[in-house]
Protein backbone atom coordinates (compact mmCIF):
# COMPACT_ATOMS: atom_id res chain seq x y z
CA UNK A 1 0.00 0.00 0.00
CA UNK A 2 2.84 2.40 0.87
CA UNK A 3 4.39 1.80 -2.57
CA UNK A 4 1.05 2.46 -4.28
CA UNK A 5 0.67 5.78 -2.48
CA UNK A 6 4.19 6.77 -3.50
CA UNK A 7 3.43 5.91 -7.13
CA UNK A 8 0.21 7.88 -7.03
CA UNK A 9 2.01 10.88 -5.52
CA UNK A 10 4.68 10.64 -8.21
CA UNK A 11 2.02 10.55 -10.91
CA UNK A 12 0.34 13.62 -9.45
CA UNK A 13 3.66 15.49 -9.38
CA UNK A 14 4.48 14.46 -12.93
CA UNK A 15 1.01 15.48 -14.07
CA UNK A 16 1.37 18.89 -12.43
CA UNK A 17 4.82 19.37 -13.96
CA UNK A 18 3.45 18.45 -17.36
CA UNK A 19 0.61 20.93 -16.97
CA UNK A 20 2.84 23.83 -15.97
CA UNK A 21 5.55 23.00 -18.53
CA UNK A 22 3.43 22.27 -21.58
CA UNK A 23 -0.19 23.42 -21.18
CA UNK A 24 0.42 27.21 -21.58
CA UNK A 25 2.47 26.68 -24.76
CA UNK A 26 -0.14 24.28 -26.14
CA UNK A 27 -2.84 26.84 -25.36
CA UNK A 28 -1.00 29.60 -27.18
CA UNK A 29 -0.36 27.46 -30.24
CA UNK A 30 -4.08 26.86 -30.41
CA UNK A 31 -5.03 30.50 -29.82
CA UNK A 32 -2.48 32.31 -32.00
CA UNK A 33 -1.84 30.10 -35.03
CA UNK A 34 -0.09 31.25 -38.18
CA UNK A 35 -1.37 29.37 -41.21
CA UNK A 36 1.16 27.26 -43.08
CA UNK A 37 2.06 29.10 -46.25
CA UNK A 38 4.68 29.54 -48.91
CA UNK A 39 6.65 32.79 -48.59
CA UNK A 40 4.52 35.71 -49.60
CA UNK A 41 5.85 37.22 -52.85
CA UNK A 42 7.69 40.49 -52.29
CA UNK A 43 9.45 42.16 -55.20
CA UNK A 44 12.90 43.75 -54.78
CA UNK A 45 11.27 47.17 -55.24
CA UNK A 46 8.68 46.47 -52.52
CA UNK A 47 11.36 45.11 -50.19
CA UNK A 48 13.45 48.23 -50.71
CA UNK A 49 10.44 50.47 -50.04
CA UNK A 50 9.58 48.49 -46.93
CA UNK A 51 13.07 49.09 -45.56
CA UNK A 52 12.63 52.85 -46.07
CA UNK A 53 9.39 52.99 -44.11
CA UNK A 54 8.76 53.71 -40.45
CA UNK A 55 6.37 50.93 -39.48
CA UNK A 56 4.09 50.95 -36.46
CA UNK A 57 1.37 48.68 -35.09
CA UNK A 58 -1.27 49.80 -32.60
CA UNK A 59 -2.11 46.44 -31.04
CA UNK A 60 -0.45 43.16 -30.03
CA UNK A 61 -1.28 41.04 -26.97
CA UNK A 62 2.07 39.28 -26.74
CA UNK A 63 2.64 40.06 -23.05
CA UNK A 64 -0.24 37.80 -22.08
CA UNK A 65 1.63 34.65 -23.05
CA UNK A 66 4.67 34.83 -20.76
CA UNK A 67 7.28 34.31 -23.46
CA UNK A 68 10.75 35.85 -23.47
CA UNK A 69 10.18 38.48 -26.16
CA UNK A 70 13.91 38.85 -26.74
CA UNK A 71 13.98 35.35 -28.27
CA UNK A 72 12.42 34.20 -31.51
CA UNK A 73 9.65 31.78 -30.60
CA UNK A 74 8.22 28.85 -32.51
CA UNK A 75 4.69 29.88 -31.55
CA UNK A 76 2.63 33.03 -31.57
CA UNK A 77 2.99 35.93 -33.97
CA UNK A 78 5.20 38.55 -32.29
CA UNK A 79 8.55 38.76 -30.54
CA UNK A 80 11.37 41.27 -30.84
CA UNK A 81 13.42 39.29 -33.40
CA UNK A 82 10.35 38.97 -35.63
CA UNK A 83 9.46 42.64 -35.20
CA UNK A 84 12.99 43.56 -36.20
CA UNK A 85 12.84 41.21 -39.19
CA UNK A 86 9.61 42.96 -40.21
CA UNK A 87 11.26 46.40 -39.82
CA UNK A 88 8.79 47.46 -37.12
CA UNK A 89 9.77 50.69 -35.37
CA UNK A 90 6.83 51.07 -32.98
CA UNK A 91 4.71 48.39 -31.32
CA UNK A 92 1.90 48.91 -28.83
CA UNK A 93 1.96 45.98 -26.39
CA UNK A 94 -1.47 45.66 -24.81
CA UNK A 95 -2.18 43.85 -21.56
CA UNK A 96 -5.16 41.49 -21.46
CA UNK A 97 -6.43 40.98 -17.92
CA UNK A 98 -9.79 39.22 -18.26
CA UNK A 99 -11.49 37.13 -20.93
CA UNK A 100 -14.90 35.48 -20.46
CA UNK A 101 -15.37 31.81 -21.23
CA UNK A 102 -17.29 31.26 -24.44
CA UNK A 103 -15.85 34.44 -25.96
CA UNK A 104 -17.85 35.72 -28.93
CA UNK A 105 -18.52 38.96 -30.82
CA UNK A 106 -22.22 39.16 -29.96
CA UNK A 107 -22.87 38.88 -26.20
CA UNK A 108 -20.63 38.11 -23.22
CA UNK A 109 -21.44 38.18 -19.51
CA UNK A 110 -19.13 40.12 -17.22
CA UNK A 111 -19.55 37.42 -14.55
CA UNK A 112 -18.71 34.51 -16.86
CA UNK A 113 -15.79 32.27 -15.88
CA UNK A 114 -12.53 34.10 -16.59
CA UNK A 115 -10.12 32.20 -18.83
CA UNK A 116 -7.14 34.38 -17.88
CA UNK A 117 -7.20 33.12 -14.28
CA UNK A 118 -6.35 29.57 -15.32
CA UNK A 119 -3.75 30.85 -17.79
CA UNK A 120 -2.03 32.90 -15.08
CA UNK A 121 -1.97 29.95 -12.70
CA UNK A 122 -0.71 27.65 -15.43
CA UNK A 123 2.06 30.10 -16.32
CA UNK A 124 3.05 30.33 -12.65
CA UNK A 125 2.73 34.09 -12.69
CA UNK A 126 3.13 35.79 -9.28
CA UNK A 127 0.37 34.82 -6.83
CA UNK A 128 -0.67 38.46 -6.35
CA UNK A 129 -1.77 38.57 -10.00
CA UNK A 130 -3.90 35.44 -9.98
CA UNK A 131 -7.11 37.20 -8.94
CA UNK A 132 -6.26 40.92 -9.12
CA UNK A 133 -6.78 42.50 -12.54
CA UNK A 134 -4.60 45.53 -11.81
CA UNK A 135 -1.76 43.28 -10.70
CA UNK A 136 -2.19 41.26 -13.90
CA UNK A 137 -1.65 44.42 -15.96
CA UNK A 138 1.33 45.45 -13.84
CA UNK A 139 2.87 41.99 -14.14
CA UNK A 140 2.68 42.16 -17.92
CA UNK A 141 4.25 45.62 -17.79
CA UNK A 142 7.05 44.16 -15.67
CA UNK A 143 7.68 41.55 -18.35
CA UNK A 144 8.14 44.27 -20.96
CA UNK A 145 10.51 46.13 -18.63
CA UNK A 146 12.54 42.94 -18.15
CA UNK A 147 12.82 42.54 -21.92
CA UNK A 148 14.11 46.11 -22.22
CA UNK A 149 16.61 45.48 -19.43
CA UNK A 150 17.81 42.27 -21.05
CA UNK A 151 18.06 43.62 -24.60
CA UNK A 152 18.18 47.44 -24.69
CA UNK A 153 19.62 47.22 -28.19
CA UNK A 154 16.33 45.62 -29.29
CA UNK A 155 13.70 47.44 -27.20
CA UNK A 156 13.12 50.87 -25.72
CA UNK A 157 9.89 51.52 -23.86
CA UNK A 158 8.30 54.75 -25.07
CA UNK A 159 6.68 56.82 -22.34
CA UNK A 160 7.10 60.32 -23.80
CA UNK A 161 7.74 62.30 -26.96
CA UNK A 162 11.39 62.43 -25.95
CA UNK A 163 11.51 58.62 -25.90
CA UNK A 164 9.82 58.53 -29.30
CA UNK A 165 12.40 60.93 -30.71
CA UNK A 166 15.16 58.76 -29.26
CA UNK A 167 13.81 55.63 -30.94
CA UNK A 168 13.44 57.37 -34.30
CA UNK A 169 16.94 58.87 -34.04
CA UNK A 170 18.47 55.50 -33.19
CA UNK A 171 16.72 53.90 -36.14
CA UNK A 172 17.83 56.71 -38.44
CA UNK A 173 21.38 55.96 -37.30
CA UNK A 174 20.98 52.33 -38.35
CA UNK A 175 19.94 50.65 -35.09
CA UNK A 176 17.22 48.00 -35.30
CA UNK A 177 15.50 49.06 -32.09
CA UNK A 178 11.76 48.71 -31.45
CA UNK A 179 9.88 51.36 -29.50
CA UNK A 180 7.42 49.58 -27.21
CA UNK A 181 4.32 51.38 -25.93
CA UNK A 182 2.28 49.91 -23.08
CA UNK A 183 -1.47 49.72 -23.35
CA UNK A 184 -4.30 48.11 -21.37
CA UNK A 185 -7.05 46.20 -23.17
CA UNK A 186 -10.02 47.20 -21.06
CA UNK A 187 -10.50 49.61 -18.17
CA UNK A 188 -11.47 46.72 -15.88
CA UNK A 189 -7.70 46.62 -15.27
CA UNK A 190 -8.37 49.53 -12.89
CA UNK A 191 -10.43 47.30 -10.62
CA UNK A 192 -13.04 50.03 -10.25
CA UNK A 193 -10.55 52.32 -8.46
CA UNK A 194 -9.47 55.57 -10.13
CA UNK A 195 -6.26 55.57 -8.07
CA UNK A 196 -5.14 52.53 -10.06
CA UNK A 197 -4.96 54.70 -13.16
CA UNK A 198 -2.04 56.50 -11.51
CA UNK A 199 -0.41 53.12 -10.78
CA UNK A 200 -0.70 52.07 -14.40
CA UNK A 201 0.59 55.43 -15.62
CA UNK A 202 3.57 55.22 -13.28
CA UNK A 203 4.31 51.72 -14.63
CA UNK A 204 4.55 53.16 -18.15
CA UNK A 205 1.04 52.68 -19.54
CA UNK A 206 0.22 55.33 -22.12
CA UNK A 207 -2.89 53.88 -23.81
CA UNK A 208 -6.05 52.33 -22.40
CA UNK A 209 -8.92 50.70 -24.23
CA UNK A 210 -12.01 51.43 -22.16
CA UNK A 211 -13.69 48.05 -22.59
CA UNK A 212 -12.92 44.61 -23.97
CA UNK A 213 -15.41 41.77 -24.60
CA UNK A 214 -17.76 42.51 -21.68
CA UNK A 215 -19.33 45.46 -19.92
CA UNK A 216 -17.19 46.80 -17.08
CA UNK A 217 -17.16 49.57 -14.49
CA UNK A 218 -16.49 52.17 -17.21
CA UNK A 219 -19.45 51.30 -19.38
CA UNK A 220 -20.82 49.18 -22.19
CA UNK A 221 -18.86 46.91 -24.49
CA UNK A 222 -19.59 46.31 -28.15
CA UNK A 223 -19.94 42.65 -27.14
CA UNK A 224 -21.56 42.90 -23.70
CA UNK A 225 -25.03 42.48 -22.22
CA UNK A 226 -25.93 46.14 -21.60
CA UNK A 227 -26.77 46.80 -25.26
CA UNK A 228 -25.57 49.15 -27.97
CA UNK A 229 -27.61 52.06 -26.58
CA UNK A 230 -25.65 52.09 -23.30
CA UNK A 231 -22.52 54.18 -22.92
CA UNK A 232 -20.25 55.52 -20.19
CA UNK A 233 -20.90 55.19 -16.48
CA UNK A 234 -20.06 58.00 -14.07
CA UNK A 235 -16.87 56.10 -13.25
CA UNK A 236 -16.10 55.83 -16.95
CA UNK A 237 -16.46 59.58 -17.33
CA UNK A 238 -14.11 60.13 -14.40
CA UNK A 239 -11.54 57.77 -15.98
CA UNK A 240 -11.75 59.53 -19.36
CA UNK A 241 -11.31 62.93 -17.73
CA UNK A 242 -8.32 61.70 -15.73
CA UNK A 243 -6.75 60.13 -18.83
CA UNK A 244 -7.00 63.48 -20.60
CA UNK A 245 -5.28 65.17 -17.65
CA UNK A 246 -2.47 62.63 -17.70
CA UNK A 247 -2.09 62.67 -21.51
CA UNK A 248 -2.99 59.02 -21.89
CA UNK A 249 -4.33 57.80 -25.23
CA UNK A 250 -7.98 56.71 -25.31
CA UNK A 251 -8.65 53.60 -27.38
CA UNK A 252 -12.26 53.04 -28.47
CA UNK A 253 -11.78 49.51 -29.80
CA UNK A 254 -14.44 47.18 -28.30
CA UNK A 255 -16.49 50.11 -26.95
CA UNK A 256 -20.20 50.24 -27.66
CA UNK A 257 -21.06 52.85 -30.32
CA UNK A 258 -22.88 54.85 -27.63
CA UNK A 259 -19.78 54.83 -25.41
CA UNK A 260 -17.62 55.91 -28.35
CA UNK A 261 -19.98 58.81 -29.14
CA UNK A 262 -20.04 59.90 -25.51
CA UNK A 263 -16.24 59.86 -25.30
CA UNK A 264 -16.01 61.96 -28.47
CA UNK A 265 -18.53 64.38 -26.95
CA UNK A 266 -16.35 64.70 -23.83
CA UNK A 267 -12.88 65.18 -25.28
CA UNK A 268 -11.31 67.63 -27.69
CA UNK A 269 -8.25 65.54 -28.46
CA UNK A 270 -7.68 62.71 -30.95
CA UNK A 271 -8.46 59.11 -30.02
CA UNK A 272 -7.65 55.78 -31.64
CA UNK A 273 -9.59 52.70 -32.65
CA UNK A 274 -6.57 50.45 -32.37
CA UNK A 275 -7.62 47.25 -34.17
CA UNK A 276 -10.63 47.09 -36.40
CA UNK A 277 -11.99 46.97 -39.93
CA UNK A 278 -14.37 48.99 -42.09
CA UNK A 279 -18.03 48.09 -41.82
CA UNK A 280 -19.00 49.02 -45.38
CA UNK A 281 -16.23 46.75 -46.64
CA UNK A 282 -16.64 43.92 -44.09
CA UNK A 283 -20.12 43.93 -42.55
CA UNK A 284 -19.52 42.36 -39.16
CA UNK A 285 -20.64 43.42 -35.68
CA UNK A 286 -16.97 43.91 -34.73
CA UNK A 287 -16.61 46.94 -37.03
CA UNK A 288 -18.03 50.36 -36.08
CA UNK A 289 -20.45 52.03 -38.52
CA UNK A 290 -18.65 54.18 -41.08
CA UNK A 291 -20.19 57.40 -39.73
CA UNK A 292 -18.65 56.74 -36.32
CA UNK A 293 -15.27 56.11 -37.95
CA UNK A 294 -15.59 59.43 -39.77
CA UNK A 295 -16.28 61.16 -36.48
CA UNK A 296 -13.09 59.67 -35.00
CA UNK A 297 -11.14 60.95 -37.99
CA UNK A 298 -12.74 64.41 -37.87
CA UNK A 299 -11.31 64.77 -34.36
CA UNK A 300 -7.83 63.94 -35.64
CA UNK A 301 -7.95 60.29 -34.60
CA UNK A 302 -6.64 57.21 -36.36
CA UNK A 303 -7.93 53.69 -36.91
CA UNK A 304 -5.74 50.59 -37.00
CA UNK A 305 -6.66 47.99 -39.60
CA UNK A 306 -6.52 44.46 -38.20
CA UNK A 307 -4.99 41.37 -39.74
CA UNK A 308 -7.67 38.75 -38.96
CA UNK A 309 -10.68 37.64 -40.93
CA UNK A 310 -13.44 38.82 -38.56
CA UNK A 311 -12.58 42.46 -39.32
CA UNK A 312 -11.25 42.24 -42.89
CA UNK A 313 -13.36 39.37 -44.31
CA UNK A 314 -10.10 38.32 -46.02
CA UNK A 315 -6.96 37.95 -43.90
CA UNK A 316 -4.48 37.58 -46.74
CA UNK A 317 -2.15 40.52 -47.43
CA UNK A 318 -4.36 41.29 -50.44
CA UNK A 319 -7.46 41.34 -48.25
CA UNK A 320 -5.82 43.55 -45.64
CA UNK A 321 -4.76 45.95 -48.39
CA UNK A 322 -8.38 46.04 -49.55
CA UNK A 323 -9.43 47.03 -46.03
CA UNK A 324 -6.79 49.77 -45.99
CA UNK A 325 -8.06 51.14 -49.30
CA UNK A 326 -11.63 51.01 -47.98
CA UNK A 327 -10.56 52.85 -44.83
CA UNK A 328 -8.86 55.56 -46.88
CA UNK A 329 -12.10 55.94 -48.80
CA UNK A 330 -14.07 56.39 -45.56
CA UNK A 331 -11.75 58.50 -43.36
CA UNK A 332 -8.89 59.66 -45.59
CA UNK A 333 -5.23 58.70 -45.91
CA UNK A 334 -4.17 60.69 -42.83
CA UNK A 335 -6.25 58.58 -40.45
CA UNK A 336 -5.41 54.97 -41.31
CA UNK A 337 -2.82 52.84 -39.50
CA UNK A 338 -2.04 49.21 -38.77
CA UNK A 339 -3.60 47.41 -35.80
CA UNK A 340 -2.71 43.76 -36.22
CA UNK A 341 -4.15 42.20 -33.02
CA UNK A 342 -1.22 39.79 -33.25
CA UNK A 343 -1.13 37.30 -30.35
CA UNK A 344 -4.69 38.31 -29.49
CA UNK A 345 -6.24 34.84 -29.83
CA UNK A 346 -6.64 35.31 -33.58
CA UNK A 347 -5.50 33.19 -36.50
CA UNK A 348 -3.38 34.99 -39.09
CA UNK A 349 -1.79 34.21 -42.45
CA UNK A 350 1.61 35.67 -41.50
CA UNK A 351 3.54 36.92 -38.49
CA UNK A 352 5.35 40.15 -37.62
CA UNK A 353 8.43 39.20 -39.63
CA UNK A 354 6.43 39.21 -42.88
CA UNK A 355 5.00 42.72 -42.96
CA UNK A 356 6.71 43.45 -46.27
CA UNK A 357 3.86 41.40 -47.78
CA UNK A 358 1.49 44.22 -46.73
CA UNK A 359 3.71 46.79 -48.43
CA UNK A 360 3.66 44.68 -51.59
CA UNK A 361 -0.12 44.34 -51.44
CA UNK A 362 -0.56 48.11 -51.04
CA UNK A 363 1.70 48.69 -54.04
CA UNK A 364 -0.40 46.20 -55.99
CA UNK A 365 -3.50 48.26 -55.12
CA UNK A 366 -1.88 51.28 -56.76
CA UNK A 367 -1.09 53.31 -53.64
CA UNK A 368 1.85 55.69 -53.89
CA UNK A 369 4.84 55.48 -51.58
CA UNK A 370 3.84 58.63 -49.61
CA UNK A 371 0.39 57.14 -48.88
CA UNK A 372 1.86 53.74 -48.02
CA UNK A 373 4.32 55.46 -45.69
CA UNK A 374 1.44 57.13 -43.85
CA UNK A 375 -0.52 53.91 -43.41
CA UNK A 376 2.42 51.73 -42.44
CA UNK A 377 3.54 54.04 -39.63
CA UNK A 378 3.70 57.71 -40.54
CA UNK A 379 0.20 58.46 -39.24
CA UNK A 380 0.98 56.65 -36.00
CA UNK A 381 4.17 58.67 -35.49
CA UNK A 382 2.35 61.94 -36.17
CA UNK A 383 -0.37 60.99 -33.67
CA UNK A 384 2.14 60.06 -30.96
CA UNK A 385 4.15 63.24 -31.46
CA UNK A 386 1.23 65.20 -30.04
CA UNK A 387 -0.53 62.59 -27.89
CA UNK A 388 2.39 61.58 -25.69
CA UNK A 389 3.56 63.75 -22.78
CA UNK A 390 6.65 65.83 -23.61
CA UNK A 391 9.24 64.06 -21.48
Amino acid sequence: MWLIWRLLAALVVLGALGFFLFAPAIAERGQNPVADHAPWPVSPAAAAMHERLIIGDWHADSLLWDRDLTLRASRGQVDLPRLIAGNVALQVFTTVTKSPAGLNYQRNAADARDDITLLYIGQLRPFRSWLDLTERALEQARQLALAEEKAPEMLKIVRSRADLETVLARRAAGEAVVGGILGAEGGHALGGDLANLDRLHDAGFRLIGLTHFFDNELGASLHGEAGQDRGLTDFGRAVVARMVEKQMIIDLAHASPKMADEVLDMVDLPVVVSHTGIHSQCRTVRNFPDDLMRRVAEGGGVIGIGFWSEVTCDDTPTGIAASVVAAIGVVGEDHVSLGSDFDGAVATRFDASELAAITQALINRGLSEPVIAKVMGGNMVRFLETALPPG
